[in-house]
């Protein structure tokens, strides 16, 4: 059963409204980024080189189960990562991808590790993110890329592209734009500090977990 009329509407709005928040605190700019969300019969997109922080939500890109555009403007070349992580993860509901600044930056540095890219150093980055692993550098909509992070699509809430930046799922377009926050602002926190701040004990993760019901 497709989504009602005014459940679609709504959700067009909210990409519109996450997407103008998300630009309005730079973390994305010039036509960088994209968002989808998951419909009854298929998704709504963000279309190609659109700027996020003017969106049309009318505009936005709708694209059946099958893959096959039918209104809107021309979807982003990005569909196809997008399509990989809702096929590997049933409970993702939008995936929200930007370049942002400090993500960015910390590939080029040098990430923490391969399996997280940033170690465990606030409580609310463990709760609403968790472990990000770093996805080696690949041209943008390589269907390469879209094969490995659906293969993480169920283990973890986010993977940093390198180069390119994060891309984050969640149960909706709000959550995912505020795990996409959560996790700039810790790498900024992350690269601002030399020495580097030193990161939650194994006990204090594992505390986090327990109490919160996620997963490090």
């Amino acid at each position: 059963m497709t989504a009602g009329p005014t459940d679609e509407t709504r959700l067009r709005e909210e990409i519109a409204e996450v997407g103008a928040s998300l630009h309005a605190r730079g973390y994305t700019s010039g036509t960088s980024g994209n968002i989808s969300a998951r419909l009854a019969d298929g998704w709504l997109i963000t279309p190609t080189d659109a700027c996020l922080g003017r969106l049309d939500p009318a505009r936005l890109a709708k694209v059946t189960a099958d893959g096959e555009w039918t209104s809107g403007d021309a979807p982003s070349k990005t569909l196809g990562l997008h399509r990989a992580i809702y096929a590997g993860n049933a409970g993702a509901q939008c995936v929200l991808h930007t370049h942002s600044t400090h993500l960015v930056a910390l590939t080029l540095v040098g990430a923490y590790s391969e399996d997280a890219v940033l170690p465990p150093i606030t409580p609310y980055q463990v709760m609403k993110i968790g472990r990000v692993p770093l996805i080696p550098y690949a041209r943008p909509g390589s269907p390469v890329v879209a094969g490995q992070v659906s293969a993480l699509a169920c283990d973890v809430r986010g993977v940093l592209l390198e180069r390119l930046g994060p891309v984050v799922w969640s149960s909706s377009v709000t959550r995912a734009g505020a795990a996409l926050e959560e996790l700039e602002e810790t790498a900024r926190l992350w690269l601002m500090r030399e020495p580097r701040p030193a990161r939650l004990t194994d006990a204090q993760v594992h505390e986090l977990e327990m109490a919160f019901g996620v997963r490090w």
